[in-house]
């Protein structure tokens, strides 16, 4: 067996937690698990409110402990245990644990400080599960505290990376930490790194997009606006701020924090500005705040603390968020919500495109740049940190902790991969999956399609002749495919589509289409699939798509320069050069199919002539096939009674060059010579080292292409290899690639 995560067969032999199920229930049910929750501001108690939510509504399987410490308890920071209460949670002890002074010895004094109270309460609580979140210093207290008093820890949105001392903290945490609920599959391959027991390691997702996601589309949000912003704010026409000091960095912080309030102040938007949390620099960024008079300025709303229901609405009916937040770069983006990050605090964070970075945040001009270009903007949704079913996955994952396993937790040092797979929901692997769409002249298909490429399953339905009706199937078609995805054990992470035409990727939008397919032009396919299905949505041309999947999955892997050349109905492609696909200044690099090799050739479906497409198409070729056909000179002896076909099409053409019919072959022939001059003209001008032909005519021409080459090309270019490609979905499996490959970060 093939060692992943550096493990032997032996090491995958053991039983993993949740196969251990069964007979952990018959212990189960002699008593219930002991759950504390633990709770130290309001930031965490957002992600752990929906658990304890979860554990409240099972009563036969646990007990429910409330620990609340840290800023909850202190009124400058809104006393924000009352919202604990108000959930009708029984809090079960209040820790008083903050020492004031907002520095980096008061932070130190209180981790102290709750060292001392915290083992009275665990002690007298005795639970069989602490339940901690994140990196704050307070949790890492907590953490402290349970580990030496031998009570397992589960630990929330482990192995991710924000730049600052919270990193350190977190993974301290998770180095306590018996098990693990982490957000992301690269935080999930972070703590298998850190050698954590891949066993021991959920993949959940956020518990606070189970309320997001579920709670953001309510009917009174512009009642929540106007009682946190006033009577005559609009929706999109206001800006949330929230900014938090940088303990590393407190003076740079600081100075971050006066600018963007001078650059708010100029923008002149109404702006709702919450004050910062309890870490070291918090008091001055306040000082900052009050000096600059925002508590009285007409277009500021200073606040200590929003519900995290009405703050859901408040960011997802943002003109724009600002700040430093965590916020910013995780539920916003379920909201596709402009948000400008400012600062190292979130350095590290995956982000979806809707957050623009101004990471070297110096001077007022350019945080107020930055407010101009994301303001009023609206970005697909992004589920990079969940996709609403975290508490359930968190649920089952308790019911499988076996409290007869020994305490002493083991790490797993081996050297990992880059191809590990741990384990996820029910420790079965959740493929991480990708739905793609290709829309052709005549078929409109979707695919489900898994990292490795394999098509898991596919849809196909005739491509309607108007735009409404082609957007109403697309929806159709990919809401039925996320459903069997559920049941597939798919984790679908975005949409990928195929589209013939020209197309700005970036925008999502298919500019100009081919005349195959009708009522395509000037179309923003991108929102109304991200709309409906709230996954991230790319965009691209079927021949960019072919090339992106002849780099993942086929030829192309591994390779910096090679062309990969449709040869199908029309003729298309795409260039990689150093890795990266070409789109040219007007999105129309790489229409190959329009290189023109004679300057009074036939007319082209373009418009010119003398194109490669008017000489090797499979129209061109339908074309010539008919012409002979009507002449009387296709049908040879062994093809069959051609006047019983219904008509007559390039294979008929190909069948009879086999069969030995000169006018036939010497209409290949010039097809093939057509498409190798095109191709050398490729070679000359952006010299790549591989060709790849690709759609049902690409056998048919392998050898005369490489046969053209060797005559006329340059002799550096003349060894350059022409391969078929071996894959049979390229379009799908290109559109599958963008998703599944694409980086939405931006550098500002």
């Amino acid at each position: 067996m093939e060692y992943l995560h550096g493990r032997t067969e032996a090491h995958y032999q053991q039983p993993s937690l949740l196969e251990k199920t069964d007979k952990i229930e018959e212990s189960k049910a002699m008593r219930k698990l002991r759950v504390c929750v633990a709770t130290c501001n309001r930031a965490d108690y957002s992600k752990l409110a929906p658990i304890m939510f979860g554990i409240k509504a099972n009563p036969d399987e646990f007990e429910l402990e409330v620990v609340v410490l840290g800023s909850h308890l202190i009124d400058d920071y809104g006393n924000t245990f009352r919202m604990i209460e108000q959930d009708d949670f029984d809090i079960g002890s209040k820790l008083h644990t903050i020492v004031r002074g907002e520095d980096e010895a008061a932070m130190v004094e209180s981790v102290g400080l709750a060292l001392v109270k915290l083992p009275d309460v665990l002690h007298r609580l005795r639970p069989d599960v602490l339940v901690v979140h994140g990196d704050r210093f307070d949790a890492l207290a907590l953490a402290t505290a349970a580990a030496l008093m031998n009570i397992r820890i589960l630990h929330l949105e482990g192995g991710e990376v924000s730049g600052t001392i919270d990193d350190s903290i977190r993974h301290a945490i998770s180095k306590l930490a018996h098990y693990h609920a982490c957000c992301t599959r690269t935080a999930e391959q972070h703590l298998i790194a850190m050698c954590e027991d891949h066993t021991r390691i959920l993949l959940a997702g956020c518990p606070s997009y189970d309320k997001l996601l579920a709670a953001h589309h309510r009917d009174d949000y512009m009642d929540i606006i106007r009682n946190w912003l006033g009577d005559n704010v609009k929706e999109h026409d206001y800006i949330v701020a929230l900014q938090h000091p940088v303990t590393t960095d407190i003076k740079n912080s600081i100075k971050i924090y006066e600018l963007m309030l001078d650059a708010l102040i100029s923008f002149n938007k109404r702006t709702l500005v919450l004050f910062p949390n309890i870490d070291a620099g918090s008091k001055e960024m306040v000082r900052v705040m009050r000096k600059k008079g925002v508590e009285q300025h007409p277009n500021f709303r200073a606040v200590k603390h929003v519900p995290f229901e009405q703050f859901i609405q408040l960011v997802c009916h943002a003109g724009a968020m600002i700040g430093n937040s965590s916020c910013g770069v995780r539920e916003a983006g379920a909201f596709g919500t402009p948000v400008i990050n400012l600062g190292s605090r979130q350095t590290g964070r995956e982000t979806g495109e809707n957050v623009l970075h101004v990471r070297d945040a110096d001077t007022q001009n350019k945080i107020y740049h930055a407010l101009e270009l994301q303001f009023g903007k609206r970005y697909p949704c992004s589920k990079i940190y969940g996709d609403g079913n975290a508490v359930p996955r968190i649920m089952k994952f308790l019911q499988a902790i076996d409290l007869d396993e020994p305490l002493q937790k083991t790490f797993c040092f081996p050297p990992i991969r880059e191809w590990d797979i741990s384990q996820d929901i029910d420790h079965i692997l959740e493929t991480q999956s990708a739905l793609a769409i290709d829309l052709g002249g005549t078929n409109l298909r979707v695919a489900i399609v898994s990292m490795r490429g394999k098509i898991v399953k596919k849809y196909s339905q005739a491509n309607p002749k108007t735009y409404e009706a082609r957007i109403e199937l697309i929806l159709k078609m990919c809401a039925e495919a996320v459903f069997d995805a559920v049941h597939l054990n798919c984790r679908i992470l975005g949409v990928g589509v195929s589209t013939g035409g020209r197309v700005n990727p970036q925008e999502g939008v298919i500019l100009h289409s081919t005349k195959l397919i009708q009522e395509w032009s000037s179309i923003d396919i991108r929102t109304p699939i991200s709309d409906a299905l709230h996954l991230p949505v790319w965009v691209d041309n079927d021949g960019n798509c072919a090339a992106l999947a002849e780099k993942k999955f086929g030829h192309g892997k591994g390779v910096e320069n090679f062309v990969t050349i449709i040869t199908g109905t029309g003729i298309g492609g795409g260039i990689i050069q150093h890795n990266e696909l070409i789109h040219g200044s007007t999105f129309c690099a790489a229409e190959l199919g329009h290189i023109m090799v004679s300057l009074d050739g036939p007319e082209c479906m373009c418009g010119s002539r003398g194109c490669i497409e008017a000489y090797a198409s499979g129209m061109a070729l339908q074309k010539e096939a008919k012409r002979l056909h009507d002449e009387e000179l296709l049908e040879v002896e062994g093809m069959g009674d051609l006047k019983k076909a219904e008509f007559v099409s390039a294979i008929h053409l190909i069948n009879a060059a086999r069969l030995g019919n000169s006018k036939a072959e010497a209409v290949l022939r010039t097809g093939g010579m057509a498409l190798g001059v095109g191709i050398v003209n490729i070679l000359h001008v952006v010299n790549p080292s591989l060709v790849i032909l690709s759609g049902v005519l690409a056998t048919h021409y392998q050898a005369p292409v490489q046969q053209v080459i060797g005559q006329r090309a340059l002799t550096s270019a003349q060894r350059i290899q022409v391969l078929t490609s071996d894959l049979e979905e390229p379009a799908l499996l290109g559109a599958a690639s963008m998703v599944l490959d694409y980086t939405t970060r931006r550098i500002y």
